[in-house]
C-alpha cells in the first residue's frame, strides 16, 4: 500500500542539491510517495516564519541545506516546538570537513552556483552536445569531443551526451543506420573515446513503438520488427567489436549510471594517455641526461 508523505525541502540557494539527495534517499522507500514542497533562496527568518505556516498545514519532515548556522537553528527550532523533525542535509558533511581541514567553512550560500570557469565549460559543452546531436556534424569539430557515443535508434545517446556536458564534458552522438555508413572520418579520429550503446531487442521495440504513438505515426516498419531489430543490434556489436569500443548495455541502466561508467572509461584513458605521455618524456630526457654526465 502506497504511503503519501510532504517533504519541504528548505534551501538557502535554487534548492538544486537538496532534489537530488532527497531523491536519491526516498527512491530506497519503494511504498512512499512524497509530496515535495520546495522553498529555495530562503535566507531570513521571516521566510521560515512564513513556510513554517505550510508546514503547519501540511505537517512532513523538513530537510535543509542552510549555510547560515544561525539560520539553521532558528528553523531547527520552529520545526522543534511544532513537533516536526527538521533534518540538515549538508552538516554533518561540512562538521566532518572541517574538522578534518582544520578549517572554518565560510557559510555563504550558493557558491557552487558562481560563475566561474567550471561553468562556462559547462555550458560550452552543453552548445556541443546539441550541435553534434544525432550526428549533425561529422567533420573537423568531431575531433574536439571528448567522448563519441554510438547506437541504433533508442538507446539513450542524446540525454546520456546532454547528461555528460552537464559535467562538462564534450560529447557527441552518431546514429547507426541500416543500409547507411558511417562518416569515414569516424575511424580515422584518435582523439576522442568512443563508446558503444546497446539494448535489449525488445526493450527497444517498446521504446520505439511508444514513440511513434506519442507523434501520431502506428504505422508497421521494420523499424518496429523485432527480427530487423536484432539485426540491427547484432550489426552494432559486430561494429564495436572490430573497433575495440567499449559496449554499455542501457537496458537496464538510468541516464546516471551510463554517464557514469563513460566518466569512468574517460577517467581511465586520460590516465593511460598521461602515463604514456610521462613515459615518452622520460625517455627523451635519458639521453640529454647521459651526455651531461659524460
Amino acid at each position: 500500500m502506497t504511503r503519501e508523505i510532504n517533504l519541504h525541502l528548505v534551501s538557502d540557494s535554487t534548492g538544486g542539491t537538496l532534489h537530488g539527495v532527497v531523491k536519491a534517499c526516498i527512491a530506497q522507500f519503494s511504498e512512499v510517495l512524497p509530496v515535495e514542497h520546495l522553498w529555495n533562496l530562503v535566507r531570513e527568518k521571516r521566510q521560515i516564519d512564513n513556510l513554517m505556516k505550510s508546514v503547519a498545514e501540511m505537517p512532513g519532515p523538513v530537510l535543509f541545506t542552510l549555510v547560515d548556522d544561525a539560520l539553521a537553528h532558528y528553523l531547527q527550532e520552529k520545526c522543534r516546538e511544532a513537533g516536526i523533525p527538521a533534518i540538515p542535509v549538508l552538516q554533518p558533511i561540512m562538521n566532518s570537513l572541517s574538522e578534518y581541514l582544520g578549517l572554518k567553512s565560510r557559510s555563504m550560500p550558493g557558491l557552487q552556483h558562481i560563475l566561474n570557469e567550471d561553468y562556462f565549460s559547462r555550458i560550452d559543452a552543453m552548445d556541443y552536445a546539441l550541435h553534434h546531436d544525432d550526428g549533425q556534424r561529422t567533420g573537423r569539430s568531431l575531433a574536439e569531443a571528448d567522448v563519441v557515443l554510438l547506437g541504433v535508434s533508442r538507446t539513450s545517446k542524446t540525454p546520456t551526451c546532454l547528461y555528460l556536458a552537464n559535467r562538462g564534458v564534450k560529447a557527441a552522438n552518431i546514429p547507426l543506420v541500416p543500409g547507411i555508413a558511417l562518416p569515414p572520418e569516424v575511424f580515422d579520429l584518435k582523439t576522442p573515446l568512443f563508446v558503444g550503446l546497446t539494448e535489449s531487442p525488445a526493450r527497444l521495440v517498446e521504446l520505439r513503438t511508444n514513440r511513434l504513438q506519442h507523434i501520431g505515426e502506428n504505422s508497421q516498419t521494420d523499424y518496429l520488427e523485432i527480427g530487423k531489430v536484432k539485426e540491427e543490434v547484432a550489426q552494432a556489436r559486430q561494429l564495436y567489436t572490430r573497433m575495440g569500443w567499449p559496449v554499455i548495455d542501457v537496458t537496464r541502466r538510468s541516464v546516471e549510471e551510463t554517464a557514469a561508467e563513460i566518466l569512468t572509461l574517460l577517467s581511465r584513458k586520460r590516465e593511460l594517455e598521461e602515463e604514456a605521455r610521462a613515459k615518452k618524456a622520460a625517455q627523451r630526457a635519458a639521453p640529454q641526461e647521459q651526455q651531461s654526465q659524460s
